[in-house]
């Protein structure tokens, strides 16, 4: 019997994180996508941190969402290259997630972020499910699912070799293409921030990069830019210091030597 006959005749358990597969078996399509994530998610911690002091969030990477049981499983799930889920526990019971079960969690991510080796066909595919017993002799398209069965707000397609990006945003229960705004960027309202492309280092290679700015156009830096213009601002306050002393010692060997010449006219500088 398979699991769907199975899920049909008796719902008396559905499976949890710890019991679906957490890999597909696919590789990583390049190189640059995990330095693409810890970009998108170091840069934005600081964000969600303020956002959910309580912690109740989480980011996913390459992380399966199970969004139907299957046979076999994993075509019940979708493993996007980076999403976030707002208001959820850090942990289930105690355990780290190996996959988002959504009949375990049933809320949506916010936004999912495609990163595309490829022509981007798969990640813009709209092809449903078939009719109840009809076979699936189709993959269910991408776009599809995050459309209609996930329904996830803001869904981006990262194109890695033209550097482009577009975004879909969930209005009347179907994806939108977003506008960019003045600055060429897609914002994010619910997080503050705008999504865009940044061309620079990273990982030894410089590459087009997608990131985060802040609602006022301020690239929401990683760690490491962090601490190097925490290391800058603070070599300037020291290097104010410095200044600061230098034309203290300066002002007092002026007022030294005017006093000692008034001393030599005979005049008390302290009478002056």
């Amino acid at each position: 019997m398979t699991i769907a006959k199975s899920f049909e005749l008796e719902v008396t358990h559905l499976p949890d994180h710890t019991e679906l597969p957490e890999s597909d078996g696919t590789f990583v399509k390049n190189f640059q996508e995990l330095p693409q994530s810890i970009i998108l998610t170091d840069s934005l911690r600081p964000i969600l941190q303020r956002l959910h002091p309580d912690g109740r969030y989480r980011i996913g990477q390459d992380c399966g969402i199970y969004w139907r049981l299957t046979d076999p499983l994993e075509r019940g799930a979708e493993a996007p290259d980076w999403f976030y889920v707002p208001n959820v526990p850090p942990l289930l019971n105690g355990e780290v997630r190996r996959s988002y079960v959504l009949w375990k969690e049933y809320v949506a991510p916010l936004i999912v972020l495609e990163f595309v080796s490829g022509n981007g066909a798969e990640e813009r595919d709209r092809t449903p499910p078939p009719e109840p017993g009809q076979a699936e002799e189709q993959k269910v398209g991408k776009l599809w699912v995050y459309e209609q069965a996930i329904r996830v707000p803001y869904y981006g397609i990262y194109e890695v070799k033209k550097a482009a990006v577009e975004m879909y945003h969930l209005e009347d229960n179907r994806y939108q293409r977003m506008n960019v705004n003045e600055r060429g960027r897609y914002p994010i309202p619910q997080l503050g921030v705008e999504l865009g492309i940044w061309q620079g280092e990273y990982d030894e290679m410089n590459l087009p990069w997608l990131r985060w700015w802040d609602s006022e156009g301020n690239l929401l830096l990683i760690g490491e830019e962090r601490a190097r213009e925490e290391r800058l601002r603070a070599e300037r306050e020291h290097l104010r210091a410095d200044e600061e002393h230098l034309r203290a010692q300066e002002e007092k060997q002026r007022a030294d030597r005017l006093a000692a010449k008034l001393r030599e006219m005979g005049i008390n500088p302290d009478e002056v």
